[in-house]
């Protein structure tokens, strides 16, 4: 198991967390994530593709990359 952080843009609101926060634990081999936006960021925890988190937010309409 691994554990991702990325970075989201885009998001303004609380509704906006749940929104990405939804997308993410969609996403196969998630077992939990965290999405903050106060930090614009996800940690994710799982076995799971991280374009495959990429894609899922971005469906959403926001924008995620993997932190550095």
């Amino acid at each position: 198991m691994k554990t991702t952080t990325f970075t989201v843009t885009g998001m303004t609101c609380d509704n906006c967390v749940h929104h990405v926060t939804e997308a993410i634990k969609n996403v196969t081999g998630v077992t939990t994530t965290n999405v903050d936006l106060a930090t614009n960021s996800a940690n994710v925890e799982g076995d799971f593709d991280e374009q495959a988190i990429i894609a899922a937010v971005e469906e959403e309409g926001y924008e995620a990359v993997v932190a550095a």
